[in-house]
């Protein structure tokens, strides 16, 4: 075990850093570098070549041969959720971090979540994260404008929600808590982050934040996910991983929790079925409008705020079934959101705490 000591915590305990990589010669050597050059030594870097077709894989068996904490796993393709789910199967750190092959993390991110979920000694930690350009330039703040640590709990909707988000690369958990709850990402659906996520806010209520920026998100992904490129099987795969994470917020008697949880994802959700150019007609876009019906419906069930006039329209009528007048404003926001750039597209949909501060008046 590892002696080292840095403010008064014994350095003693592995973390396995997994990584599921696939295609991306071009970022994972700034990914692997980052964990290799951590402050925190004592890491396993689980390293799972999802099938990848470039020189990813071979990169990886490069770094396994220069470093013995480096393990690789070579498997047929599979998605990230197969290949994060190999990575837990073989770790054996005390705890679990995940990372995305073209992200990059901070060179104490280790460190700083491992001491923070030795001290507190809670079942997960999360950290603020910087967006970064293509190139990895950073943006000029980071995700949340938070100064402060804090405990976080589903039932707090006025501070904890806003950094309970649905993403698992800015944590480090448990391994035991994963183990015992046997959590494991959900394999063919899609927004397997949030599936995760959700049942990991559910399955406890110990949880903490840390202020420290500790990770580097790449924005390419970002434009990929809002892309244009959203096909009637993309759709199909979305529904079912939305009905899991609604089924376990209402199973768990957390639907307060999931009220905020719509009111931050169902803008940004309907501006991938504007913004897709793969439904070929109006008939197409119906079908998928009819598939989601369940969840614009919801707006009203649980009094979702949508501060956008233009999406609060589109989603009552598709509530009501009237498709055609949905298609219809749909056409015209596809138009003006065309004539926008990505910051301004993102605006749109962006949620701002004046609707969190409306919903909480009246709850």
């Amino acid at each position: 075990m590892n002696s080292n000591r840095f403010g008064g915590l014994k350095m003693e305990y592995k973390i396995s850093v997994i990584i599921p990589v696939y295609n991306v010669e071009d970022y994972i050597r700034q990914s692997i570098d980052s964990v290799l050059n951590q402050t925190y030594k004592n890491l396993e870097i689980i390293l799972v070549d999802d099938g990848s077709k470039d020189n990813s894989g071979k990169i990886c068996d490069e770094y396994k041969n220069v470093d013995e904490r480096i393990k690789v796993i070579h498997k047929i393709n599979s998605g990230v959720s197969s290949a994060r789910n190999v990575g837990i199967d073989i770790a054996t750190g005390k705890y679990i971090m995940f990372l995305d092959s073209d992200d990059f993390l901070e060179k104490n991110a280790c460190e700083l979540l491992y001491k923070a979920i030795e001290k507190v000694n809670t079942e997960y930690v999360m950290g603020n994260y910087i967006y970064t350009t293509f190139e990895g330039e950073k943006w000029d703040s980071p995700m949340f404008d938070i100064q402060e640590n804090f405990e976080v709990t589903i039932t707090d909707y006025k501070k904890s929600f806003f950094v309970m988000n649905s993403v698992v690369w800015n944590k480090i958990f448990k391994r035991d808590f994963i183990e015992t709850n046997k959590l494991r990402f959900a394999e063919g659906a899609l927004a397997e982050d949030a599936i995760f996520t959700s049942f990991l806010y559910t399955h406890t209520d110990k949880g903490y934040f840390i202020k420290d920026v500790i990770l580097n998100y790449r924005q390419n992904k970002e434009n990929v996910s809002i892309s244009t490129n959203c096909n009637k099987n993309y759709f199909s795969k979305t529904d079912e991983a939305y009905k899991l994470i609604y089924e376990n917020y209402k199973t768990t008697n957390n639907t307060g929790f999931y009220r905020f949880f719509c009111a931050r994802i169902m803008p940004y959700f309907l501006c991938k079925i504007i913004d897709t150019n793969e439904l070929k007609s109006d008939e197409e876009i119906i079908e998928v409008l009819k598939l989601f019906s369940w969840y614009f419906k919801q707006k009203s069930e649980y009094r979702v705020i949508i501060m956008n006039e233009d999406f609060n329209e589109i989603i009552d009528c598709i509530s009501n079934s009237d498709y055609e007048k949905a298609i219809i404003k749909i056409r015209k926001v596809k138009e003006y959101r065309n004539s926008l750039n990505s910051s301004q597209k993102h605006n749109m949909y962006a949620v701002c705490e004046e609707v969190f501060n409306r919903m909480l008046k009246e709850s």
